[in-house]
C-alpha cells in the first residue's frame, strides 16, 4: 500500500501557490491526485466524468477524419487523454497557462502522464488560452489555423472565474474570436462546475448555432449521492 500523503510539488506562481498532492483515500482504497491553488481545490482525479464528456460530447458533433483539436486547459490531463482515444484525431494541442502542471506531466508524476507524453498526436503548450484568443491570431506557428473542435476546461464557470482577466472570453466578441477559429463543421465545448446558466447559453446562441447544453452526473463518494457538472457545445454550420 503506498504512503497515506505526500506532496508531490508545490511552487509559487503567478496566480498564487500551485500544489500537487497525492493521498491514499483508504474508504475507497485508491490513490487521489489533487492540485490546489492556494488553499482552494482545483482538480482531483475522483472527479473526472465531466472532463471525459467535454471530449466525448465535443468530438461527438463532428463528422469525417484527420481531426485537429485544441484543448484549453491541461490539468490532470483527462480532458486530452478521451480526446487521443477518438482515432479520428490527428493532432491534440493542449495550451496551459501555468508552466508548472506541464512539468508535472513530463516528470511523469500523474497517472496519465505517460500516455499523454508519449502519444505523437498530442502536444503540450505553454501559453494563455484566453490572451492567444483575444489576439485574433490563433495558437501559435506549430497549431493549424482551422480547428475542428475547441474544448476548454479552465474557469469554474463562465462566471466563476479563476482571473477577471478571462472574463472577455465569455461575452459575444470573444466567442466570435473563437469562432473565427474554428473550420466549418467545427465544434467549440465548455465545461462547467455549475448546472448551465440561461444567460450564457443566450450568449453562445449569438455566435453558435446550434447550442445545446448537458448536465453530467457523477457519484460523489463523499456526500453518498450524486453530484452534477456541465458542458456547453456549440457548433458551426458545415457550409
Amino acid at each position: 500500500m503506498s504512503a497515506l500523503f505526500e506532496e508531490l510539488d508545490h511552487q509559487t506562481t503567478p496566480m498564487g501557490e500551485i500544489s500537487l498532492r497525492r493521498r491514499r483515500e483508504l474508504a475507497l482504497d485508491v490513490d487521489v491526485y489533487e492540485a490546489k491553488l492556494d488553499d482552494e481545490f482545483l482538480m482531483s482525479t475522483l472527479f473526472t466524468v465531466a472532463e471525459i464528456a467535454l471530449a466525448d460530447l465535443g468530438l461527438a458533433q463532428i463528422d469525417g477524419d484527420g481531426l485537429d483539436v485544441v484543448v484549453g486547459g491541461l490539468g490532470l490531463g483527462y480532458t486530452a487523454q478521451a480526446v487521443l482515444r477518438d482515432e479520428r484525431v490527428r493532432s491534440l494541442h493542449v495550451i496551459e497557462a501555468l508552466p508548472e502542471v506541464i512539468g508535472w506531466h513530463r516528470r511523469g508524476l500523474l497517472p496519465l502522464s505517460a500516455e499523454l507524453t508519449a502519444d505523437p498526436r498530442c502536444h503540450l503548450h505553454q501559453g494563455d488560452f484566453f490572451a492567444l484568443v483575444a489576439s485574433g491570431e490563433g495558437f501559435g506557428p506549430e497549431v493549424p489555423e482551422r480547428l475542428d473542435a475547441i474544448l476548454v476546461d479552465i474557469d469554474h464557470s463562465p462566471s466563476w472565474l479563476l482571473h477577471p482577466s478571462h472574463a472577455a472570453f465569455y461575452e459575444p466578441d470573444g466567442l466570435r474570436r473563437l469562432r473565427s477559429l474554428l473550420a466549418p463543421g467545427g465544434a467549440f465545448g465548455l465545461w462547467s462546475d455549475e448546472l448551465p446558466d440561461p444567460s450564457f447559453v443566450a450568449v453562445m446562441d449569438r455566435v453558435f448555432a446550434p447550442v445545446t447544453t448537458h448536465v453530467v452526473p457523477f457519484p460523489n463518494p463523499y456526500s453518498g449521492d450524486e453530484s452534477t457538472n456541465s458542458v456547453y457545445l456549440g457548433h458551426l454550420a458545415r457550409s
